[in-house]
């Protein structure tokens, strides 16, 4: 029997008198206390000088970090930021992106002595324009990072489907870019080297560190590397670039698994990758290259909160960011609590049941339990 993530309660699958090979990245042990590893990190920053260097008492700082599509530990980012800080008005940024103003309850942020910023990409009166990439991306972010002394960058190194990681210069753009700026970013995921695990050469990469590179404001990062198993391994701080290549290359060898290819792939994540169908979208295109031409892949993701706007799911990630990944006929069958009349609106199949696919059809199998957080090398 087969336990994969879904939802609150795991999916129990079994598998007997099947081929089938489960992918899973090799355990990493047991990392050192976060505080511990922040607190090494700030102190030997790269690139940067020591952030009590950085600025004076009283200067105005902004701190970003994640919205409540990420599982991160801003709380602990936070006080290590101001262990290391003289006394400065701090405002926390929300980077929500495309996504929306977050719920606010449930991140960790501190009660009082802050400014909290939660970003809307739509609200044109809160951006500023600094200017256009070579690729043309309009560069339109939110003030606080133009009006600050200082911008730091929080986050959590992990795979990203067409970013190469997260975490780095995405935190300030996209994270606090304009909804429309977000969108012209985002069409270069369907170039071949927008992929996860890439860093230079990454035109999504290029371009939005390109965009943070307009920014008048000096910056810092801190990033958490993440491990397959979601602890914290280790962490970066220092230069926006260097440091968050740093941290990439630790992950890219903890998170790199080879696979082989089948006509059927199972895939899922825990919560909040697979809260919606948006946010789904990330385990489709990591196993998007493991299916066999006329293969089936199967997405276990509960989507409790729905599709996620369903224009921008089709549209926007489906048909630009998963669709063109995919070998010549293959089918996505979405397991989750959705009915068949909603997923039917969508680019995706419905099925009742991981169990009812499999009855469809014969062949290999690959299960992959907790995909997006997986760089996938897939072989014949």
């Amino acid at each position: 029997m087969v336990e994969l993530p879904y939802g609150r309660i795991p999916y129990r699958l079994d598998l007997t008198g099947r081929n089938a090979t489960m992918v899973a990245p090799a355990p990493l042990g047991t990392p050192r206390p976060l505080p511990e590893l922040l607190d090494t990190a700030l102190g030997a920053p790269i690139g940067r000088p020591a952030l009590s260097r950085m600025v004076a008492a009283g200067s105005r700082v902004t701190v970003i970090v994640s919205d409540a599509t990420r599982t991160e530990p801003r709380s602990e980012l936070l006080a290590a930021v101001r262990r290391h800080l003289p006394e400065v008005r701090w405002t926390i940024a929300i980077a929500t992106g495309t996504h929306g103003p977050s719920a606010i309850h449930g991140l960790g942020l501190p009660d009082g002595n802050a400014t909290i910023i939660n970003h809307d990409g739509h609200r044109s009166a809160d951006l500023v324009e600094l200017g256009v990439t070579r690729r043309g991306t309009p560069v339109r972010v939110h003030r606080c990072v133009v009006d600050a002394d200082l911008v730091i960058a929080t986050g959590c190194i992990r795979p990203h489907y067409f970013a190469g990681f997260g975490a780095g210069a995405k935190a300030i753009f996209p994270g606090l870019g304009e909804a429309g700026a977000i969108r012209a970013n985002h069409t270069l995921k369907t170039e071949p080297r927008a992929r996860a695990g890439i860093v230079d050469g990454n035109p999504c990469r290029d371009d939005l560190e390109e965009a943070v590179g307009f920014l008048p404001t000096p910056t810092f990062l801190i990033n958490g590397v993440c491990g397959p198993d979601g602890d914290i391994h280790a962490a970066v701080a220092g230069d926006l670039r260097d440091a968050f290549r740093a941290g990439a290359e630790l992950a890219r060898t903890w998170f790199t698994v080879r696979s082989p290819r089948a006509p059927i792939v199972i895939a899922s994540d825990a919560l909040p990758v697979t809260a919606t169908l948006y946010q789904a979208a990330k385990i489709a295109a990591a196993c998007a290259d493991l299916v066999e031409p006329d293969g089936t892949l199967v997405l276990a993701a509960e989507c409790p909160e729905g599709t996620g706007p369903r224009l921008i799911v089709n549209e926007a990630i489906f048909r630009i960011g998963v669709l063109p990944r995919l070998a010549p006929g293959v089918s996505i069958r979405l397991v989750s609590s959705l009915s068949p009349s909603i997923v039917a609106c969508t680019l995706v199949d419905y099925a009742p049941s991981i169990e009812a696919v499999l009855a469809e059809r014969a062949g290999r199998v690959v299960v992959i339990p907790r995909a997006s957080q997986l760089i996938l090398e897939g072989y014949s």
